[in-house]
């Protein structure tokens, strides 16, 4: 692009050199032909995530130590989310798109502006968190032993710093993103994995052997360890930012002319969201409270940790998809005044959903024990354990719909550009979740704890998804009901007869054996041969009950695939 020039006219050198770059149009368009590229990007660093998760249950176990280590890492994430997490994508990342496209810089002093106010609050928010580590312990494992909350502050003492880390890396993401360069970003998580991957396997070969079960056990350098690998981990995906930056031309520089931020503007869009995110992690307070409460009477932490990660990744690799798709289009209906079309991919979208996440819903609730010992079972992590995670893994297949259909309505809400609505409707919510949490804590056995959670949180879901469809109706209209409920009663016929045909491959492959007695073989066997009959079963009948849906389905997929 030329520079332009005008006779006796100086331009700024920040403006000269921003028009010398590609506009914004031009850099997202070159982001478009990199989707492949993402496309794999995102499927290794999920793989490796998970892989990072199976190897450092293998080396903590599912007692006191695993218990301890799911427990601290929740605090950095915690604080996080409060800060920014949330904020980040419904506020910071559409007001970094405006300076890019608006400013005479490009936004380049506007970035600055805030990377100067993100670490300085980062900075003063992680020295105050690491100091009040040993509260933040108590928060979340009062009425567990002193010596367990020792462990989990010994352990915060490393995890906590990451608070600074993970703010960096988010924003840096955003930054890029914003000049269409997106490759970075989902890569650079690949690091973290490899270093927590690396540290697992280290802590298996110095400290192996027998699961430890009680916190005075650990030694300081088994803290060490773990602590600094986590840490050491984030540090490494915030350095490999810096390369991508510094190729699409952004410098750092100090600015403290924070006014031109637009503060008032920015607390005011965000606060809504601020709300939201503070009632969910007072919800998770509880939560991890309650399992920490459980001692050797039950699973704790990790194993309901564990569990919900599966669920987490099914959704984030099929709805989050569907959702990524239709977004765009209802947020373009919503700036034009369409609700009719915003209601009419609203209904697309909670139809595609349903059909796609059934099947595994089903391999979830069907094949719940041979997947737990498959996946989790070795190292330190025993049979009893396997057995333990495997009925929070079958309510987890039920919540799995529930789940995603309401975030499907919650992303409705944010295409209308409205965060005080999912804000609002967030707390009764959160207030059935607690309820049925807490009833189920004083109703049932310690034992239970983790079922009774994931029972809160597919209770909470359902009841989100009903008062969102209710409360949405009056702004966008009818969603067609009647079509919903057609697909989901021929989808409930297709789920019932899969889950039949998978559950006598369990008893065939079985042969059997019980609980304690099944091997890690006959185990991965069970899952790859029952997940590939529910699969077939169920995309057989669907076919021959006419669901329209997975036409759609296949058709994006192929699209997808030849892009």
């Amino acid at each position: 692009m030329a520079i332009p020039h005008v006779v006796g006219t100086a331009l700024p050198a920040e403006e000269i050199e921003a028009a010398a770059e590609p506009t914004f149009e031009d850099e997202h368009k070159g982001a478009a032909g990199n989707s492949a590229m993402m496309a794999i990007g995102s499927l290794v660093s999920r793989g490796t995530g998970f892989l990072r998760t199976a190897v450092m249950v293998a080396a903590l176990g599912t007692l006191v130590l695993g218990d301890a280590y799911t427990t601290a890492q929740i605090f950095p994430g915690m604080i996080y989310e409060l800060l920014l997490g949330g904020i980040l994508s419904s506020v910071l990342v559409p007001m970094l798109v405006r300076a890019r496209k608006g400013d005479a810089d490009r936004g380049q002093a506007f970035t600055q502006r805030l990377l100067t106010l993100t670490v300085i609050v980062l900075g003063a928010t992680t020295v105050l968190a690491v100091i009040c580590a040993p509260l933040l312990a108590m928060a979340y494992a009062g009425g567990s032993p002193e010596s367990y909350q020792d462990l989990i502050t010994s352990l915060s003492y490393l995890m906590l710093p990451t608070i600074f880390f993970y703010g960096l890396t988010g924003l840096c993401s955003a930054v890029l993103n914003t000049r269409g360069q997106f490759a970075a970003p989902m890569w650079t998580p690949i690091l973290n994995n490899l270093v927590v991957i690396t540290t697992g396997v280290l802590f298996l070969v110095f400290y192996g052997g027998a699961p430890v079960e009680s916190a005075e056990q650990v030694t300081r350098g088994e803290i060490l360890l773990l602590g600094g690998g986590v840490l050491t981990g984030i540090v490494v995906q915030a350095l490999g930012l810096l390369p991508a930056l510094r190729r699409v031309g952004f410098r750092w520089q100090w600015r403290f002319d924070f006014r031109e931020l637009g503060l008032r503007r920015l607390a005011h869009v965000g606060g809504w969201m601020f709300c939201y995110v503070i009632v969910n992690q007072l919800a998770l307070l509880v939560l991890i409270n309650l399992l920490n409460r459980v001692g050797d009477d039950g699973p704790g932490p990790i194993i309901y940790n564990n569990v919900f990660l599966l669920m987490m990744m099914a959704h984030g690799i099929i709805a989050v998809s569907i959702i990524t798709a239709l977004l765009p289009r209802m947020s373009a209906a919503a700036a034009e005044g369409r609700a009719h079309d915003i209601a009419a991919d609203l209904s697309k979208g909670i139809r595609m959903v349903t059909v796609v996440l059934a099947p595994i819903a089903v391999t979830y609730v069907v094949l719940a024990l041979p997947i737990s010992i498959a996946l989790f079972e070795r190292g330190k992590v025993l049979r009893e354990a396997s057995i333990e995670t495997a009925p929070i893994l079958a309510v987890a297949g039920l919540a799995l719909l529930p789940f995603a259909i309401s975030q499907l309505f919650n992303f409705s809400y944010y295409s209308l550009q409205d965060t005080r609505t999912p804000a609002l409707l967030n707390l009764p919510v959160i207030t059935m979740r607690l309820s049925v949490q807490l009833g189920w804590w004083v109703a049932f056995a310690a034992a239970t704890t983790a079922v009774g959670m994931m029972v809160g949180n597919a209770v909470s879901y359902a009841f989100a998804a009903v008062l969102s469809a209710t409360l949405l109706k009056r702004r966008i209209g009818l969603i067609g009901l009647r079509q919903v409920s057609i697909t989901m009663g021929k989808v409930l016929v297709a789920a019932l007869i899969a889950a039949a045909a998978g559950y006598g491959t369990v008893k065939l492959l079985f042969m059997g054996a019980t609980q304690s007695t099944v091997t890690p073989f006959t185990s991965w066997v069970t899952v790859i041969a029952g997940g590939i009959v529910i699969c077939g079963v169920y995309g057989a009948t669907a076919l021959g009950l006419k669901i329209g849906e997975v036409q759609d389905v296949v058709g994006m997929i192929r699209r997808k695939v030849g892009r």
